[in-house]
């Protein structure tokens, strides 16, 4: 490489690299911050510093050389109580990095454990539910029009926001990761005319969402009880009880859509694109 290039590239290194320092820096605090916030010792830390700020301001400007010589050691002491006062969480990061990979299959495998759970008490009660699962594609404009949560994903919450009069049953829920991020959603209507005579209208609006996004959404019908998956425009209707869990399974833990192909050639009652259930034709 030619010496000219070399120092045009080392020259602008230069210029970068206190920048890019700062950058390092600020993600770095945000994310600690961001993991301490809402936590018992968050507002230790924060009463700290507003007296340290302020008897360091205080003290530079009436030059006071004791004080300033007091505060300077207590900076300096800060890092030290940081680790004491936030021992219990700083133990719980370092675990959780340890084992981020196995976390995430954990998580999803609990969140799909307790979604069955709660599907299948709402079956057997006839309890209508309509809960859309996340995965790829964001739903950003259907959660701002929906009630907002932020709540871990409990088949005792689920159930609670599903039973009658309850002021959330109504519409759907969305469910990101392992927390349910928004209740009440009105969810757009398939508009597959073949859906509008075959299904109701809790089970177009499966259907309809799956068809903009890439979500999974499970159904619970308020008539007969009965289950149906939706994904990808289509949808598995009357879902048998031990088959759920081998569904949500397969569509939220795979890598890829080649489980969902393989999924709708099971046996149960499927309606697909067209609006046809298996073995029907034209």
């Amino acid at each position: 490489m030619p010496t000219g290039i070399m120092d045009y590239l080392l020259t602008g290194w230069e210029y970068c690299r206190p920048a890019l320092e700062i950058i390092i820096l600020a993600f770095i605090f945000y994310k600690i911050l961001y993991y301490l916030r809402g936590t018992r010792g968050s507002n230790i830390l924060a009463g700290m510093l507003t007296a340290l700020l302020i008897l360091t301001a205080i003290a530079d400007l009436m030059k006071f050389e004791v004080l300033s010589w007091a505060l300077s050691g207590l900076w300096t002491l800060l890092a030290t109580a940081m680790i004491v006062i936030f021992q219990p969480e700083l133990r719980r990061a370092f675990a959780q990095l340890g084992s981020i990979s196995f976390r995430q299959k954990d998580r999803k495998k609990e969140v799909i454990t307790e979604i069955t759970t709660a599907v299948l008490n709402m079956a057997k009660r006839k309890i209508g539910a309509l809960m859309v699962i996340e995965r790829k594609i964001g739903m950003r404009a259907i959660v701002e029009d929906a009630v907002k949560l932020d709540i871990k994903v409990n088949s005792m919450i689920l159930e609670s926001i599903f039973y009658p009069n309850s002021p959330l049953h109504d519409g759907a829920i969305i469910i990101k990761n392992d927390r349910i991020i928004a209740a009440h959603a009105i969810l757009p209507l398939s508009r597959n005319e073949n859906f509008a005579k075959s299904l109701g209208t809790r089970h177009r609006a499966a259907v309809g969402i799956t068809e903009e996004t890439d979500a999974v959404v499970v159904v619970v019908s308020e008539q007969n009880g009965n289950i149906s998956v939706a994904c990808r425009g289509s949808i598995r209707y009357d879902v048998k009880v031990d088959k759920l869990l081998r569904y949500l399974s397969a569509l939220l833990m795979a890598s890829d859509d080649n489980s969902f192909a393989n999924i709708f050639s099971m046996e149960d009652t499927v309606i697909d694109q067209d609006g046809f259930s298996k073995g029907e034709t034209e």
